[in-house]
């Protein structure tokens, strides 16, 4: 299958910090989930390959064009749809006009097509029955609803949302977690997150990035066997594992390397993903 997004050696510097360190990576239909700790590189990432900054080095092709020239950058920009971390909204737009600014952003020029499709994007996000409420007057959840609703205008091929879910409650992310798994069947949808249960309820495949670099690619299934018996329950904190904290039985679940004759437990994705961290060098809590 040809890939959405093909990348290759992606790097950028702000000053003397490496944001990008040589990535390269491929994107095919459904939801990959991008991991990684405050300062990886997640949200550069995604707005390299939302067109929104250039990298210093590398290229990468979205759908068979090359932002890196201005036709290229345009037929991209038709077919995406991004949903930053900090949506720009107009607080006195209603809901709808906010999705119609974008609509026309996006050249959807047909008055009444873009209207009828501004219509179709907000019940789809379920916002139907308030479309005409003010951005200012709705719940935190309802703007991330409406931000959605407009990377989805115009049905693009290639979304990138970053972190979608944050500051949600947990009824509230559900119900996104449901929002986007429809978005990735037959489109591409990259999703940045912190949250490790979104992405093994939700992705096909997942990423993770440290100090800038890719240092896993692969399924969530196998992220989580790189925990594979470095998991252990004890009466106490192991003073020697990677990370250790008490749980709800008042035993200590510890992630590491166990000591001999350790009462070992399922590894979960969190597990492989903090131990391919600390492999990598990165700041590993819990």
């Amino acid at each position: 299958m040809t890939p959405t997004v093909s990348a290759s050696g992606l790097s950028l510097h702000f000053g003397r910090t490496r944001a990008l360190d040589d990535v390269s990576l491929r994107l095919s239909p459904g939801v990959t989930g991008l991991l990684g700790p405050n300062g990886a590189g997640k949200t550069t990432l995604l707005r390299v390959l939302a067109t929104a900054v250039p990298a210093d080095r590398g290229a990468f092709t979205v759908l068979g064009h090359d932002p890196a020239t201005s036709g290229g950058r345009q037929e991209v920009r038709r077919r995406l749809g991004y949903l930053p971390q900090t949506p720009g909204f107009h607080p006195d737009f209603s809901a709808f006009e906010f999705v119609d600014y974008v609509a026309i952003l996006k050249e959807l020029t047909d008055r009444t097509a873009r209207h009828r499709e501004v219509r179709r994007v907000l019940d789809e996000v379920g916002l139907g029955d308030v479309r005409g409420k003010r951005v200012k007057k709705l719940s935190g959840g309802m703007r991330q609803r409406v931000a959605l609703a407009a990377a989805l205008v115009g049905d693009p091929e290639f979304v990138v949302l970053d972190e979608p879910t944050v500051g949600l409650d947990p009824e509230q992310r559900m119900r996104f977690r449901e929002l986007i798994a429809r978005a990735g069947e037959g489109r591409t949808v990259l999703l940045s997150t912190h949250q490790t249960e979104d992405v093994a309820m939700l992705c096909h495949r997942v990423v993770v990035l440290a100090d800038g670099a890719v240092r896993f690619d692969g399924t969530p299934a196998e992220l989580t066997a790189r925990a594979a018996g470095r998991v252990w329950s004890s009466a106490e904190r192991d003073a020697g594992a990677k990370a250790g904290w008490r749980t709800g039985t008042g035993s200590f679940r510890n992630v590491g390397d166990p000591p001999a004759g350790a009462d070992l437990l399922e590894p979960t994705l969190e597990d492989g993903y903090l131990l391919t961290l600390d492999g990598a060098g990165a700041e590993v809590t819990a």
